[in-house]
């Protein structure tokens, strides 16, 4: 593709998503100029100012969660097209004010919306356990019919999907709707959800920060409350970094709990990599729970080979006190004063309500950042297919400046040598590294570990550098949930902080009221656990 071929391909891209939304969604030129400078679009309440939604409309999407709107639903209080219509408006109105979306496919969404009514006022039952509840998906996930280009320009040529992801199968079958799909960076690759396509993904609580990457759009639409639930994925931290960019709870299951199938990466998926996992974004703790027991209680083994037939299993042990270990700071990924904060705040809190606190040395064995670059080595040590070269679109920023954790200590592999040595050298020190986390584990007989999401809150563009305290649990496959705590604040937090190795450091006055979080993990295939303990956190931090 030649750069003027390029540029009227996204063009026209742009200009057929533009006219599948209903002209009476549109905000007009006048309305966003009438929008603050500071760029708290949250604050401004541009929803209801802008007069699209009735207060009907407004009441479905800011006052329940999935679960109470599922309940409604099967009830037959609410119809799933009133539902639909009024999260497709509030998409509209996102996308036009953050760029979250890939895709719209609104006159689809309300055509299910009214079948599903159909099928409960005639059969007196709902289709099944997500009836009628609209979820948004990331871009990666294919939906007949609809484009999957993961940020690239080249990957147009390939034309709608031409059968679904497994994931997408699934959820039908449980009588979802699915509406949008929602924004990433071109490659994945970055926590800035940025391509030459669909353009950067704004983060609601302030534009002027990233809204996280690389299910950056699925964080954007739910904060804004354009989507209640919605399916990320997540091998460096996917998911969790949105959710913490965007105030949000997301959970990270073990690899192939949950089914990941007939998804659009672009890498070359034939290396032995660390595998991805696919996994709820949400407003609320319940939603999370809500969305992991419905789906596998499906049996993803039945739409995906590679997903384990393990059902969901209600954590239902009577405890209340748990032993939760506190990951220990990295030198080299320092944490930001409100990160830090929030942490100690978290654990105050949590030792004032009877739980035992078990602050984990540095230990070389378990060393974050070695971790990190052994992560990173398994992420570039095969063959990288450049799918940005042939269509002649330019790198975005964020994948340009890739930052990589290889400041903080040797690699593990020599450039001289064969990819089977390679592959060698790098599982065997996988291996060791989960070996010294399982003995920390159980010699100390924690339940979970609390750590920060991120060394950082959301920052400027651009900025966010490598994610040490999320691709952590990646290599581990541990599961891993974010749970939204507390805010930055220049007022409490005033000195700035420089920091080394392309990492971001701390402006107070650019990341003022941006939101905090905690991250809760267990180890692998403990997701009930790691959820279970996650609740009653979510919950004795805020006595």
């Amino acid at each position: 593709m030649a750069e003027e071929t390029w540029q009227a391909a996204v063009a026209e891209r742009r200009r057929i998503l533009d006219l599948l939304i209903p002209t009476d969604w549109k905000l007009s030129g006048e309305f966003r100029a009438s929008l603050p400078a500071d760029g708290r679009l949250l604050q401004a309440d541009p929803v209801r100012k802008s007069g699209i939604l009735s207060e009907d409309e407004l009441d479905i999407t800011e006052n329940y969660s999935a679960g109470q709107l599922l309940q409604r639903l099967a009830r037959g209080d609410v119809s799933s097209l009133a539902v639909t219509t009024a999260f497709c408006k509030r998409a509209a109105i996102a996308q036009q004010l953050t760029s979250c979306l890939t895709e719209h496919f609104f006159a689809q969404a309300i055509e299910r919306a009214r079948y599903l009514d159909e099928y409960l006022k005639r059969e007196g039952k709902v289709v099944g356990p997500l009836h009628g509840l609209p979820i948004s998906i990331k871009d990666s996930f294919q939906v007949k019919g609809l484009h999957t280009t993961v940020g690239y320009v080249s990957f147009l040529k390939n034309g709608p999907a031409t059968e679904n992801s497994a994931m997408v199968d699934l959820l039908l079958d449980l009588g979802a709707v699915l509406y949008v799909k929602t924004n990433i960076p071109q490659t994945l690759m970055t926590a800035d959800s940025e391509n030459n396509i669909y353009g950067r993904t704004l983060n609601p609580h302030n534009t002027n920060l990233t809204a996280g990457g690389s299910s950056g759009g699925e964080g954007a639409l739910i904060a804004f409350r354009g989507s209640i639930l919605g399916v990320g994925t997540d091998v460096a931290g996917s998911i969790r970094i949105p959710a913490l960019c965007c105030g949000l709870y997301g959970f990270k299951p073990t690899t192939d709990r949950v089914p990941f199938g007939g998804q659009v990466s672009g890498v070359a998926e034939e290396t032995p990599m660390i595998s991805p996992s696919a996994g709820p974004l949400a407003q609320s703790f319940d939603d999370l729970e809500l969305f992991m027991s419905r789906v596998l209680a499906a049996g993803p083994w039945r739409y995906d080979p590679a997903a384990v037939a393990m059902p969901w299993i209600r954590h239902t042990e009577p405890q209340s006190l748990l032993s939760v270990g506190i990951l220990p700071e990295d030198k080299h990924f320092p944490l930001h004063p409100p990160v830090k904060r929030a942490l100690e705040s978290a654990i105050e809190n949590l030792k004032r309500m009877g739980h035992r606190i078990i602050r984990l040395p540095s230990d070389p064995s378990r060393d974050i950042a070695d971790a990190n670059r052994l992560a990173f080595e398994f992420f570039t040590y095969g063959p990288r297919l450049d799918h940005i070269t042939p269509s002649g679109e330019p790198v975005v920023t964020s994948v340009a400046t890739l930052p990589s954790p290889m400041f903080s200590g040797p690699p593990y592999l020599s450039q001289d040598l064969g990819v089977f040595d390679k592959i060698k050298i790098l599982q065997i020190a996988r291996k060791k590294y989960s070996e010294s986390w399982r003995r920390t584990i159980v010699e100390n007989e924690i339940d979970v570990i609390l750590a920060p999401g991120a060394q950082n809150t959301a920052v400027p563009h651009d900025s966010y550098g490598w994610p040490p305290y999320t691709a952590i649990w990646n290599l581990l496959d541990y599961p891993a949930c974010i749970i939204p705590y507390g805010k930055a604040s220049k007022e409490l937090d005033p000195e700035p902080m420089v920091v080394g190795g392309g990492q971001p450091g701390y402006d107070p006055e650019a990341v003022d009221g941006a939101p905090c979080a905690l991250q809760i993990v267990a180890p692998r295939f403990q997701d009930e656990k790691c959820l279970a303990a996650a609740r009653i956190i979510d919950r004795d931090i805020r006595v």
